[in-house]
Order: C-alpha cells, then sequence, then structure tokens
C-alpha cells in the first residue's frame, strides 16, 4: 500500500530544488525559472500500470522575463518559506488563511483566492508532495460516512480513537478529515460487501433513514457534490486495503459523469496526484441516460452549457471507452437530464426497494 505523505525533512528538501533552480538562474545573470507540468487536458494521458490519468511530458517554463511571471516566481518563494515556518511550527493552515498572509508579502500577494489556490497546486505537481506535505488544508473536510466499518482517528491531543462509523455516530456519520493518511486514519476492519459514493446529502438521508446500509452489507459516503480530496483518497484506501467494490451513485448530468471521472481516473487538476486519489475500479451504478427513460424519470431540458459539457466529455481521455461514448451521445439525443432524487416520483422507498436493488443485481452485488 503506497503511502502519500512524506517526512517534513523530504518535503523541505523537495521545496528548496524549487528555490534552487531559480538560484542558480540568478546567479548565471540569467532570468529565474520554475519549470512545470503542463496542466491541462492536452497534457492527459492513460497511464496503464497505475489505471489512471497523469500528466504527459509537455513542461511549461515560468520565467520572470514578464512582470506577471516575476511576480509568480515572487509568491513561489514566499509560499516555500511560509510552509517551511508552518512545518517548523509545527502549524497548519487553510487555503484561505494563506491568501490572507499574503497581504503582508508585498509585491507577491495574491490578488486572487484562485491564484493562492494554483499555485499550491503547482508546487505541488513540481515538488511531488502533496498538499498535506506543505501542511495546507482546504476550508471543509471531507465526506460523511455511514456503515459497519471500523477506524482509528488520531485526535488532536495525540490520541487514538477507535471508531465505529455505525454505531459510535449519529444519523449524519463518520465526518472525514482532511488529512486521511496514515499517520492520521488506520484502517481497521469492516463487515460491509461494498462502498456506495453519493453525490446528495438528500439521497445519502434518504438510504440512511431507509436502513439501506445495514440492508445490504455496505458502507455509505456522501461525496457533497464534486468530492473533496480526503473523500477521494479514503475510498481508494478502502478500496485497495479492504479488497471492496466502489460503486457511484450520482446525478444524470455532464457534470455528474466529471464527478465520477474525477473518483474513477483522476480530475484534471490533480492529475499529478491521480495514483493517489484514483479509484480505477468504481463503476458508475447510475443516473445514466437509459434510466431516465426506463424509469420514466423527471427530468430538464439540457442547457447549451450542458451540451457543450457533454460533446467536451466525447473527446475527453478519460470517457473514451464504448460505454461512456454510448451514454454520453444517448443524452445528447434525449436532450434531458435528471437528478437522484427524481426517483421519488414513485414514493420515498423506491430507491431502496426497487432501483438500487435492481441496479446492484446488475453488478453482483444484490
Amino acid at each position: 500500500m503506497m503511502s502519500a505523505s512524506h517526512t517534513p525533512d523530504e518535503t523541505k528538501a523537495a521545496l528548496h530544488e524549487v528555490v534552487t533552480e531559480m538560484y542558480d538562474k540568478i546567479v548565471k545573470g540569467e532570468a529565474p525559472t520554475m519549470t512545470l507540468p503542463v496542466r491541462t487536458k492536452n497534457n492527459i494521458g492513460f497511464d496503464n500500470a497505475l489505471g489512471v490519468y497523469k500528466y504527459g511530458k509537455k513542461k511549461s517554463v515560468r520565467d520572470a522575463t514578464s512582470l506577471g511571471s516575476a511576480k509568480q516566481l515572487l509568491r513561489a518563494l514566499h509560499v516555500v518559506e511560509f510552509i517551511e515556518e508552518m512545518i517548523d511550527a509545527g502549524k497548519s493552515s487553510t487555503l484561505r488563511e494563506m491568501y490572507y498572509i499574503s497581504e503582508s508579502w508585498g509585491l507577491g500577494k495574491f490578488s486572487s483566492q484562485n491564484e493562492s489556490n494554483n499555485l499550491a497546486e503547482d508546487l505541488e505537481a513540481v515538488t511531488k508532495c502533496m498538499r498535506e506535505d506543505f501542511k495546507l488544508r482546504p476550508e471543509e473536510d471531507g465526506a460523511r460516512m455511514i456503515g459497519n466499518l471500523t477506524l482509528r482517528e488520531l485526535n488532536r491531543r495525540g490520541e487514538w480513537m477507535r471508531i465505529n462509523a455505525r454505531d459510535d455516530v449519529g444519523d449524519s456519520g463518520y465526518g472525514v478529515p482532511y488529512n486521511v493518511e496514515e499517520e492520521k486514519i488506520e484502517l481497521v476492519e469492516h463487515d460491509i460487501n461494498f462502498i456506495m459514493a453519493i453525490e446528495t446529502g438528500g439521497m445519502f438521508d434518504r438510504l440512511i433513514e431507509n436502513g439501506f446500509d445495514e440492508a445490504y452489507k455496505c458502507g455509505l459516503l456522501h461525496l457533497k457534490g464534486q468530492p473533496a480530496r480526503s473523500t477521494r483518497r479514503i475510498l481508494k484506501r478502502m478500496s485497495e486495503e479492504w479488497d471492496l467494490p466502489v460503486v457511484v451513485f450520482l446525478d444524470g448530468d455532464p457534470w455528474s459523469f466529471r464527478i465520477f471521472a474525477s473518483i474513477a481516473y483522476g480530475a484534471i487538476k490533480t492529475a499529478h496526484i491521480s495514483e493517489y486519489l484514483a479509484t480505477p475500479t468504481a463503476t458508475y451504478l447510475g443516473i445514466t441516460a437509459d434510466d431516465i427513460e426506463a424509469y420514466d424519470l423527471p427530468s430538464d431540458d439540457l442547457s447549451t452549457r450542458d451540451v457543450d459539457a457533454l460533446k467536451a466529455e466525447l473527446t475527453d481521455p478519460r470517457f473514451a471507452d464504448a460505454w461512456w461514448q454510448e451514454q454520453i451521445k444517448m443524452m445528447l439525443e434525449l436532450g434531458k437530464k435528471a437528478e437522484q432524487q427524481s426517483l421519488a416520483k414513485y414514493g420515498l422507498d423506491f430507491v431502496t426497494d426497487t432501483y438500487l436493488p435492481e441496479k446492484l443485481a446488475d453488478l453482483g452485488l444484490a
């Protein structure tokens, strides 16, 4: 089982290499540079060994020959210094706090939150370290999880707590923290047959209320829309360490298809760490384009933006297989999209009594 984390010394050494690249150029009387992978769809390829999508060989060089790039390099130096200070002090900060701290960096201050987020990702891609190594955390924690699975979590007092995500939690389930690496979370034992990742809070709560996790011996995980990194990481860890199938239950629209792609193959923004976050064995359960017709679901017309997104997915390497091509083309032909909660048309129990059992039976899980 691979671990994504680096020691503080390894992290600092990797960051120092970024600074060294700039320093070596300055000493030679040249403009300082920072070399990083091109982080776009055009530079993503399928890694057969890992089963995920990774950045390719295309590199871009950021140099100080223009004011914008010079500011980016200055910010990178400030961020490296800031991360090193946090590592040494045993502190962490949110990405939002880093954005505000940059107010004191003079010409190096960020002009938007997006800039600071992107630079943190750039440094990850260059150093091959992760945000958790940098002691940077998102504003929000990961998902909620419920089911008969037991883990140990290291709390802020440095004590290990044993938690069963069914017996030791309330109706909202176990809250997944932002860091789910082995130094923080240990997966102890389980009595489940598969894990179901669910897009909406309403559907997650419906399945809990209907006792679906106990009736079908599964773990339920609320994705909160586009899932946080820690959500994707804990899914991967449970799938690999416990050898459990993962099924993904989402709305039937192009944006939910992308959520699935980020879970199974990696997201474009985080392709540098796809092997830590993606679960290539994950299966898309629904809502599919053919469900809209088969179950006569209440639906909405596709917007122009939806149509453009679906057309873009036809050329996205993550949707290259025949099944996805068929589903995307079918949705374009139908001109319709549907939410997972549209199943309530047939009553509150239809999803747990009929829809999911039929879908899971097709996968050999019911």
